[in-house]
């Protein structure tokens, strides 16, 4: 018996698709590496066991939107241009890792500098996405998409 798959179904299924193929561009020790590099830091005030499952999600998540967006990139617009057709989803990313440091960071002094974190997870996050554009662009580049 043939399923009918409607377009929706399908378009689904190749972004999916993509994704995986994505995913094995990255790798779990530069993920970490990454981490320390912006939160070490605050070492004496984030917990970094606590917060690292966290940033790997928030690292995967960014890595993939840029790679999403890298058809631009390839269709001839600047990085700077694509990355502000989805500044709006990008910032949501960097709002719900800041959020999840103040819910989830058990920071333990008095001494924190909210902007220094926040400016910390702006830097992770777009890293990761130009990261994931860089990648996505050199698979359309190679015709791999």
């Amino acid at each position: 018996m043939n399923e009918i798959i409607s377009l929706k179904q399908k378009r689904h299924q190749k972004e999916l698709k993509y994704e995986k193929r994505m995913l094995r561009e990255l790798s779990l020790a530069e993920i970490k590496a990454e981490i320390d590099t912006c939160f070490g830091g605050f070492s004496n005030i984030i917990k970094k066991p606590v917060i690292e499952d966290g940033c790997v999600d928030f690292a995967i998540e960014s890595f993939l939107l840029g790679a999403k967006y890298s058809k631009f990139g390839y269709l001839g617009e600047s990085m700077n241009q694509v990355n502000k057709r989805c500044q709006l989803d990008e910032r949501q990313i960097i709002d719900e890792m800041f959020d999840y440091f103040l819910n989830f960071g058990k920071m333990n002094d008095q001494n924190i500098s909210f902007d220094e974190i926040y400016i910390a997870c702006e830097y992770f996050v777009h890293n990761w996405w130009k990261q994931g554009y860089l990648k996505g662009e050199k698979r359309y580049k190679l015709r791999l998409h």
